[in-house]
């Protein structure tokens, strides 16, 4: 089955720009979070969000895919890019240029591979930040034979057919003259070497599975699809070269009560009619603590109301984003004397808000009050 274009699952047009595309993922993650969507198709259609928006959020990939498709180079983890044989076009420039053809040498030090480890984190983490380990499965020298691949005590003689090199030059004579051709030794696979008694841990490759725990620290501010990268983290480096990086992604789980866009929260207060038609004040819950929200008489349900300095901390500036608080209520827009004395008598008279329709959404506002979400 063929894959969706990228814009198509974002909803976007190619003209699409960097905000768009970051807030068109945002919306959709919080749609088809499995945390929050139940349906059979929300978790699939949630990783075809994130895969659209790893390639579109990158620059680089978003050009090679906007001029390629799905069938380009994406490059990404673990790959390398164009790294490796070139295949037959190494014969065509060996043919014309005498050899070499800027065909790496095999036993050249190469930096290894970037990991990628995805990592689920709380809304109040993500928010206010997080010291934690985690524990990654990676390759490590070979603690039995550091890293020689042969058992300790025996020999690594140099390679006899290419004399420690790793390359193997084969003489053609063609139209253009005697033209040497220089590839990968078969006897040894380019490693110059020759192992005869491997070792019996790593059996020759000179590498160890193991687990290893790495301190990472989450800025506060940080939001879902954010990758933070640990230098020197990654799979081991080829013929002494250095290691490649660990790239984090972090998956924030959405909040119950509060919701999240950029730097700014929101929420919805539930306001019984009798508080709307006189005025009120209020605690209102935020990331902070609770914080008092005077209400004015004769407020309509949808107002909208701003706590200046109660969001989301910056991620790489000073400062916060903002709470915006709206408020569920219908209510009289014009009270005689009389109604303002029954309303009254009503609010004494009922002791709690709302009516049984709205008690599970009450009950979820004095939740977080209580600081039990």
């Amino acid at each position: 089955m063929s894959k969706r274009d990228y814009y198509e699952v974002l909803g976007l047009s190619k003209s699409a720009t960097p905000e768009e595309i970051k807030k068109a993922h945002r919306k959709l993650s919080m749609k088809y979070h499995p945390d929050r969507n139940k349906e059979p198709d929300a978790e699939a259609k949630f990783k075809e969000v994130q895969e659209a928006y790893d390639v579109l959020s990158d620059p680089g990939k978003k050009a090679s895919y906007d001029q390629f498709g799905h069938d380009g180079p994406q490059g990404g983890f673990g790959g390398g890019g164009f790294e490796g044989d070139f295949g037959g076009f190494g014969d065509i420039f060996d043919m014309f240029f005498g050899g070499g053809g800027g065909r790496r040498n095999p036993n050249a030090p190469r930096q290894g591979n970037d990991l990628q480890y995805t990592m689920r984190i709380d809304f109040r983490e993500a928010v206010f930040g997080k010291e934690t380990d985690i524990e990654i499965p990676k390759e490590a020298t070979c603690s039995k034979c550091d890293g020689s691949g042969a058992e300790p005590g025996s020999k690594v003689e140099t390679c006899d057919t290419c004399h420690g090199s790793g390359q193997q030059e084969v003489v053609q004579n063609s139209a253009f003259g005697r033209v040497v051709n220089r590839r990968v030794c078969p006897s040894c696979k380019g490693t110059g070497k020759f192992i005869s008694v491997k070792c019996s841990k790593c059996h020759g490759s000179g590498k160890e599975k193991v687990r290893r725990k790495i301190h990472i620290n989450i800025p506060a501010g940080v939001d879902d699809g954010a990758r933070m990268r640990v230098t020197g983290e990654g799979e081991l480096g080829i013929n002494g070269g250095p290691p490649g990086d660990l790239y984090i992604v972090l998956r924030v789980k959405p909040h119950e009560f509060f919701e999240r866009e950029g730097d700014d929260i929101y929420c919805q207060i539930p306001l019984t009619f009798v508080q709307a038609a006189l005025g009120d004040e209020i605690e209102v819950p935020t990331l902070d603590g609770k914080v008092k929200l005077k209400i004015p008489a004769g407020t309509q349900t949808g107002t909208k109301f701003r706590l200046r300095g109660h969001g989301v901390p910056h991620l790489q500036r000073s400062g916060k984003g903002d709470q915006h608080v709206r408020v569920m209520i219908v209510t009289p827009t014009k009270l005689n004397d009389k109604q303002k004395e029954l309303l009254r008598e009503f609010s004494d008279v009922s002791g709690e808000p709302g009516t049984s329709g709205e008690s599970s959404f009450f009950d979820k506002v004095k939740k977080v009050l209580r600081g039990e979400l």
